[in-house]
């Protein structure tokens, strides 16, 4: 064998050392790792408490402003509780595509409920057609049940909803809406539940 050659199947077996010791550190590491990502996993995302709502029943009927127990889960939690694509919208910020959602102008009356918690958000009267492809109100049921937050993602400066009953994001608003407002309430249709007007 020459002395390249040597020197070549020295460095292969250093190389298989390290990158087995490496692999040992990484099962090592993973093991103490596992434990870390369950935890994380099964803590609750937000601070429990309770926060002030405004109430309505399935007709529509504003029952007044009253506290109640802000929901407050884990991500596994979250995961459970939520369909997939309703997950990666409501807990991690995304969008549904375009035209792909429900709730464009329904036939019948009534409002719109977050898919998480229940809490109203809007009436499906204050509803129009945006031609954007997401379903889109001029203004929230009750400006209590929804937090608005500055948005600087993808280089825009933005201001996101997000239901205050779950701290779950909705959509965006923008500045380009019909009167009286002005204002383009513009939701992801699987953050919401449609519910007809209940008739006495």
């Amino acid at each position: 064998m020459s002395r390249i050659d040597e020197t070549l199947a020295m460095d292969r077996r250093r190389f298989l050392r390290a990158a087995l010791g490496g692999g040992a550190l990484l099962a090592v590491g993973g093991g103490l790792l596992l434990p870390r990502l369950y935890a994380a996993a099964n803590a609750p995302v937000g601070t429990p408490g309770e926060v002030l709502l405004e109430i309505f029943d399935d007709a529509g009927h504003d029952l007044g402003a009253r506290k109640v127990a802000k929901l407050v889960l884990s991500d596994a939690q979250w995961r459970q509780r939520l369909p997939p694509a309703a997950y990666d919208i409501m807990r991690r910020e995304g969008t549904e595509r375009a035209f792909s959602g429900e709730h464009e102008r329904p036939a019948v009356p009534g409002l719109f409920r977050c898919v998480a918690c229940a809490t109203a958000l809007y009436d499906a009267a204050t509803e129009f057609d945006s031609g954007t492809g997401w379903p889109s109100f001029w203004q929230p049921i009750a400006a209590r049940n929804v937090i608005e937050r500055s948005d600087h993602l993808f280089g825009m400066q933005r201001t996101a909803i997000s239901c205050a009953g779950c701290d779950s994001h909705l959509g965006h608003v923008f500045d380009d809406g019909p009167r009286p407002t002005g204002l383009r309430y513009c939701m992801n249709s699987v953050a919401l539940r449609f519910v007809p007007r209940a008739t006495a």
